[in-house]
């Protein structure tokens, strides 16, 4: 029997990510894969890089990665939101070494991993070909097959990016959200990755919440002085965004 947790979308909330991590070895995985939304917008950037360098695994690249090495674009946010998001994003890499983003710059944008001999995961932060698509769990079976499923080697697809858990199996094969570790918006404050689990031609997915200090990671933005503080600390205590 194999067990591999994914995570994705940390978002520098390394309170969360230290809390995960001690759930994996809990329930002893045999490997951690990371796929992206390290560092940018929470309040620990440096910390949860160095935390993810020091796993010496499999990291792909998301989209928050790839704004804090190049920055963020117009059209790539809604126009309203683009200074404040800049904003961040300049106190994120005021916290970050030439070396860091360096790392964050090389990252690659999939990865495929074996969960048996026999079965394969394909690893992305939004969909294969982008970094930002957002492809939700309400779409129907054959928009997650042109958008996720199109490597036919694989047996389980997996992706990040929207932050909303879920898991779908389709024709055979098993697509997945893993939620975000640091910002869920699916209304439960609670970290989220997700465990499978291989045994030869059999493989079982489940969605692991894991309760954090959302007190102290509220605490750290205020007195980091984090810009857009007040829509960030409402984010991560009710799990979701602004209705």
């Amino acid at each position: 029997m194999m067990k591999i947790a994914f995570v994705s979308d940390i978002h520098g909330n390394a309170t969360a990510l230290e809390a995960v991590l001690a759930d994996i070895e809990k329930k002893k995985a045999d490997k951690v894969v990371v796929m992206g939304d390290i560092s940018y917008r929470g309040p620990e950037p440096k910390k949860s890089l160095d935390l993810v360098r020091n796993l010496n695994t499999a990291v792909i690249k998301g989209n928050a990665d790839e704004w804090l090495h190049r920055g963020i674009k117009d059209g790539e946010v809604p126009d309203q939101v683009l200074d404040t998001m800049k904003e961040e994003r300049e106190w994120a890499v005021g916290q970050l070494s030439d070396e860091d983003m360096e790392y964050l710059r090389n990252l690659p944008s999939e990865v495929t991993v074996d969960l048996t001999d026999k079965i394969k995961a394909h690893c992305f932060h939004a969909t294969p070909e982008s970094l930002f698509e957002v492809v939700k769990p309400t779409e129907s079976d054959k928009v997650l097959e042109e958008k996720l499923m199109q490597n036919q080697e694989a047996d389980i697809y997996l992706y990040g990016h929207i932050h909303l858990p879920y898991v779908r199996y389709i024709n055979g094969k098993c697509v997945a959200n893993l939620g975000s570790v640091g910002l869920p918006f699916d209304g439960l404050n609670h970290a989220s990755y997700l465990m499978a689990e291989g045994d030869e031609e059999q493989f079982n997915i489940g969605i692991q919440r894991v309760q954090y200090d959302v007190e102290k990671v509220k605490k750290q933005l205020e007195e980091k002085d984090y810009p857009n503080l007040e829509f960030l600390t409402g984010v991560i205590e009710r799990g979701s965004l602004p209705q």
